[in-house]
């Protein structure tokens, strides 16, 4: 099953530039499980951003590409 793209340019720079600043912020807090947390969440919004699908867009059937 392929997945169908939900998500438009500009919505995959903004994922990026959040995992970016999420990147940057695990690197300064000093909580071990914070960080692993903080790397998480921008693992998941690179993976998005590079499949440029959002499977949480599926059931509010929200489509961002223009």
């Amino acid at each position: 099953m392929a997945l169908q793209k939900n998500m438009g340019e500009q919505d995959r720079n903004i994922r990026l530039g959040v995992a970016t600043v999420l990147i940057i912020v695990s690197f300064i807090v000093g909580s071990v499980p914070l960080k692993m947390l903080l790397s998480l969440i921008a693992l998941v919004l690179v993976a998005t951003s590079w499949l440029r699908f959002c499977p949480v867009y599926i059931p509010f059937k929200i489509d961002t590409r223009n």
